[in-house]
């Protein structure tokens, strides 16, 4: 089973690292055509709010809720009664969105009222964010029936489609900058709102033959009175807010910016797309191939099973978020400078993306744990306490955004989520252990002395080679790619050694 599982992960972080190379791209493209002005502060508005109500609804809340329930019936009901669930949540998850998406479009004006309240009086902002986000919202209709897709396929095993699909996403985005002459910052954001919204349709109709091929694609009916549709919708409620609450707390940290210098939102979101990178390649991953794993030991009341696929887990985390957050923090001025500084976006720019990239970094390991942990509640059909732990975590946020957001500006809000991220895992965690759903093998004490050693000469080698940040800055391009291949690839490469020199081998990553 833990081979399947290891094999599984590894696909879907090769897509999802494919997926994050071209989103690098993307934004290397929007931030050397706009820079970190006004036009690409709207559009990162504009598509933040159907990309939060995306990960609330979809790839949050909904998959949460949807995939354990599935399980269930896969488990212990007919092929039948299967098709027909897939049918009736299919039905009733479009209709319910359709509406949503239609009173988006209606009351865009509203939205950026309440998501962009520094917008209010800048009319020329105020404006293009509306025109823009009646573009980009109906795409949460079409991202969320690609994730409802996605699930069902990941349930059956097939995990490499759903992870590939959101390279369609910067495929168009990055299409239509490039389309479309980027000698008016106005039209050149419109044209990346329509990218966004043509990637919804691309990526909702490239699910549907693989659904085919399996046996379950079926034709969505209205189900809101089906056992099933309503056990995932009981789900589903507590863990809107559960689930989501660092989509929540970025969210919040928009908003504040909104009302700071203009580029605060673009410098955040410059940093928060590092962070996703680790975030998004292996967490993610993780929890994705082991939530269905989860819930059918759970279904079938194999406690060992979910205890050794959990443990599993965890330590996989730990194996790659130490290290990504040590790299990330050491080297943020490094890669903000390779990746991003170019174009309108200059000097200065990278500099202050670079000092909220670290304080994003921080929570690193947080945000990461939070994708495992909830897994542990969620396969087990109890959403009512991670939403409690949320609740703790969202006003922690909300105390230490108002303690930051004076001194520190943009670093401040990005620590204030870091700091919730800390205490969401931390509180998740305990809870876990409290109850019993996790229970530590005899592995951790000796996985852990080996991390620390690896990490250590990690540090040291980082230290030793990294060239002083001065010399980032003068270099040109190619130099500061040759010099972050050489760190990336070198730190990788001595991290990994020191593992296998602490006997540290394939099979301790495939056994649970």
């Amino acid at each position: 089973m833990s081979k399947q599982l290891l094999k599984s992960g590894i696909i879907v972080s090769a897509m999802t690292f494919l997926s994050r190379i071209l989103g690098l791209v993307r934004d290397i493209v929007m931030t050397y055509v706009l820079g970190a002005e006004w036009a690409t502060d709207v559009f990162l508005v504009a598509q933040k709010i159907p990309n939060f109500l995306r990960r609330l609804f979809a790839e949050g809340a909904f998959s949460q809720a949807f995939v354990p329930v599935l399980a269930e019936y896969q488990t212990n009901k007919t092929v039948q009664d299967v098709k027909r669930l897939i049918a009736e949540t299919a039905g009733t998850l479009g209709a319910i969105l359709l509406v949503v998406a239609i009173l988006g479009v209606i009351g865009s004006p509203v939205l950026v009222t309440l998501f962009g309240p520094g917008f209010i009086g800048k009319e020329q902002e105020f404006e293009l964010a509306s025109l823009m986000l009646k573009i980009t919202f109906p795409y949460i209709l079409f991202i969320s029936l690609t994730a409802f897709c996605g699930s069902v396929l990941n349930s059956v095993g097939r995990f490499g489609i759903p992870a590939f699909t959101p390279v369609l996403l910067n495929v168009s985005i990055i299409s239509a900058a490039i389309i479309v002459t980027p000698a008016i910052e106005e039209k050149t954001a419109l044209a990346l709102a329509w990218g966004v919204f043509v990637a919804g349709v691309v990526q909702l109709l490239l699910q549907l033959p693989f659904l085919w091929k399996e046996g379950l694609l079926a034709r969505p009916r209205w189900g809101w009175d089906s056992p099933g549709v309503q056990k995932i919708l009981t789900l589903m409620g507590p863990a809107l807010f559960g689930v989501s609450v660092g989509q929540i707390n970025l969210l919040l940290d928009t908003i504040l910016a909104s009302f700071l210098e203009r580029g605060s939102i673009t410098w955040l979101y410059v940093s928060d797309r590092m962070l996703e990178f680790p975030l998004g390649i292996f967490a993610i991953a993780i929890s994705t191939v082991i939530l269905p794993s989860l819930s059918r030991q759970h279904a079938s009341d194999d406690k060992a099973e979910f205890n050794r696929t959990f443990n599993w887990g965890l330590r996989l985390v730990f194996l790659i978020g130490i290290p990504a957050t040590i790299g990330l923090f050491m080297m943020a001025e490094p890669i903000i400078l390779t990746v991003f500084q170019n174009g309108k976006f200059g000097l200065n720019d990278a500099y202050l993306a670079s000092l909220s990239l670290k304080a994003y970094i921080v929570g690193l390991l947080g945000f990461m744990l939070i994708k495992v942990l909830a897994t542990g509640f969620y396969s087990r059909q109890d959403t009512k306490t991670p939403v409690k732990i949320a609740i703790i975590a969202m006003v922690t946020n909300m105390v230490f955004n108002l303690i930051l957001f004076f001194p520190l500006k943009h670093v401040g809000l990005a620590l204030a989520t870091a700091i919730s991220a800390i205490v969401n895992a931390s509180l998740l965690f305990i809870n876990l252990k409290r109850i019993g759903v996790f229970i530590a093998d005899g592995r951790w004490n000796s996985w852990f002395a080996k991390l620390a050693l690896a990490n250590l000469v990690l540090v040291g080698f980082i230290f030793l080679v990294m060239a002083p940040t001065q010399d980032w800055q003068n270099w040109d391009v190619w130099q500061r790619v040759w010099n972050m291949v050489i760190l990336v690839f070198g730190s990788i490469g001595v991290y990994a050694l020191t593992l296998f020199a602490a006997r540290v081998r394939m099979s301790d990553l495939r056994q649970t």
